[in-house]
């Protein structure tokens, strides 16, 4: 079976001013990603604002994805939407495109209790041949995946891993010590982008930042810095890496959504990886005040002359 561990940096979905795939941008994001010796990557994921995408749409991001990847690293595909039977379609198609496991979340807008949220991942992972990983972000499907829960599942062997994005530290903590106590089940892995370096020394099993998108090198040399034991290293660089992470403070008064990855795809577009920051409607796009902003905050921290 496939191990989900180390830099898995959730792959943003480049599109042209015109608000279509820009999949020759998506083949120069992956290559960049994968020659800056990240682990995996993760399509599909709320960077790569898989709720704006056409089914599809996801469908052309994910074979592009996989086609570029050319079996260099695993690729895991978010599979969102809205209960059991339709996250099982989107998992079957993401299998068929080849992709190494799915990332599935609790229900969206159905009202479902926690048995009935064991039962939605029983039945994705017993509809398809690849492995599940369970994704826990509360801020946008309204549950939050309790300890219980995840670690019947891990047990079971419903999930192969769990991305933890809840922003509930004290619960990150306790999944890594519950899941060690266990005997390791699951891979446990981390979207945090600033608090990596202590992630990593809890016990954690790897990272998946936005902000890899932009600097994975950085992240990578985190990773192995952790990996080595030398947190010295692993703290200098997260230290870099929380001062690139202040982009995302540039955009003010924008949606969730429309500020971070706005300021992702501005920095890529501004390091070259990327022809556009464009942003799917009806987000709009980042000022040239803003994008000039992150621009100092990019050479600041040595990624742009």
């Amino acid at each position: 079976m496939t191990e989900f561990r180390g830099i898995i940096p959730p792959v943003l979905t480049p599109l042209d001013d015109q608000g279509r795939l820009d999949l020759p941008s998506l083949d120069a994001l992956v290559d960049h990603l994968v020659a800056a010796g990240v682990d995996g990557l993760f399509a599909l994921g709320s960077s790569g604002q898989v709720a704006y995408l056409t089914d599809a749409e996801r469908d052309q991001v994910v074979a592009r994805i996989v086609e570029r990847a050319a079996g260099r690293v695993p690729v895991v595909v978010g599979t969102a939407d809205l209960t059991a039977n339709r996250v099982i379609a989107q998992a079957r198609r993401a299998q068929e495109a080849g992709a190494s496991g799915v990332v599935v979340t609790a229900p969206l807008y159905a009202l479902n209790d926690t048995a009935e949220v064991g039962r939605h991942f029983r039945m994705v992972a017993a509809a398809i041949g690849v492995p599940v990983l369970a994704y826990d972000v509360p801020v946008r499907v309204h549950t939050k995946l309790g300890l219980p829960l995840l670690m019947e599942l891990a047990r079971d062997g419903v999930i192969a891993g769990v991305k933890d994005s809840s922003g509930d530290d004290v619960g990150f903590r306790r999944l890594v010590a519950a899941n060690a106590a266990a005997g390791r089940p699951m891979t446990v892995l981390s979207g945090h982008e600033v608090m990596l370096d202590g992630i990593f020394l809890l016990g954690a099993d790897g990272g998946v930042p936005g902000l890899a998108n932009v600097d994975p090198a950085g992240y990578v040399k985190l990773w192995r810095a952790a990996q080595a034991g030398d947190w010295v290293a692993a703290r200098a660089e997260q230290e870099r890496l929380a001062r690139l992470f202040e982009i995302v403070f540039v955009p003010q008064g924008r949606s969730g959504d429309a500020g971070g990855i706005g300021a992702f795809k501005a920095a890529l577009a501004l390091l070259g990886v990327c022809a556009s920051a464009a942003m799917p409607a009806p987000l709009e796009d980042l000022t040239a005040a803003d994008t000039q902003a992150i621009a100092a905050i990019l050479a600041e921290v040595g990624l742009l002359a």
